[in-house]
């Protein structure tokens, strides 16, 4: 019942009882029949034009046009997506200006803190004593002599990374490395073929749902006005 009492069937119920008054009132019968007539034949033909966009209606040419041209609709959302909002040009833009505003696009610092300090110092100890140094090393305790070192170039090895990237000549070079528009373009491939595999996931049916979705709620106003409008010009028609 709920979805009968909609703005299509309230419209079209209110003319056949515009109608009916017409043909039971004394007072004005031929002014309230053809206002209820010219009402009813404009709330009925917007309906069943709004009816045709999404159902085939047989011997009607141009009926059913949504589901029978969905892949012009596929084709037309691609576009919109692609065209207006994720183009190469417009990633371009957005990973420059996150760069401009200290947004990192790629942020070293957990890559630092996973470097392996304690291997780091172990190959440079390895390093030392297969060097000439090394058997001046062995006789000064050998590699134990070098443990209270392993802090000290720990932090300094720490230090120094940080301080390098963190740096404007890397920071330069990082930039240069990381080009905006290659980045861009590679993302840009990417999310083409997320949007044309979704879009290959429709059918006429999904593509007529979607669509009745977004604009048939809003579609039953054009019953309403064609209901109003044609029982102005009835009106129009029954005092002339």
């Amino acid at each position: 019942m709920k979805k009968l009492l909609n703005q299509s069937f309230l419209t079209n119920f209110i003319a056949l009882l515009i109608i009916a008054a017409g043909y039971a009132s004394p007072f004005y019968p031929e002014t309230l029949k053809a206002i209820g007539f010219f009402a009813f034949s404009g709330a009925i033909t917007n309906w069943l034009a709004i009816h045709m966009l999404f159902e085939k209606v047989p011997f009607l040419y141009g009926s059913g046009i949504i589901p029978a041209r969905f892949e012009e609709f596929k084709a037309s959302i691609k576009a919109l997506m692609m065209q207006q909002f994720f183009t190469v040009e417009n990633i371009e833009q957005f990973i420059e200006r996150e760069e401009q505003q200290g947004g990192k696009v790629l942020n070293l610092h957990p890559l630092l803190n996973a470097v392996d300090y304690d291997k780091v110092y172990e190959g440079l100890v390895s390093s030392i004593m297969a060097s000439s140094f090394g058997g001046m090393l062995l006789m000064m305790g050998g590699e134990e002599a070098l443990l209270p070192l392993k802090q000290p170039f720990t932090e300094k090895m720490q230090h120094t990374l940080l301080e390098m990237v963190e740096s404007e000549r890397f920071k330069q070079a990082l930039h240069q490395g990381l080009n905006a528009h290659k980045i861009g373009e590679d993302l840009t491939g990417k999310i083409e073929m997320v949007i044309d595999k979704r879009l290959n996931e429709l059918t006429p049916q999904l593509v007529k749902e979607m669509v009745q979705s977004i604009i048939k709620q809003h579609l039953g106003w054009l019953v309403v006005w064609g209901g109003v409008f044609g029982g102005i010009l009835g009106a129009v028609f029954g005092f002339a």
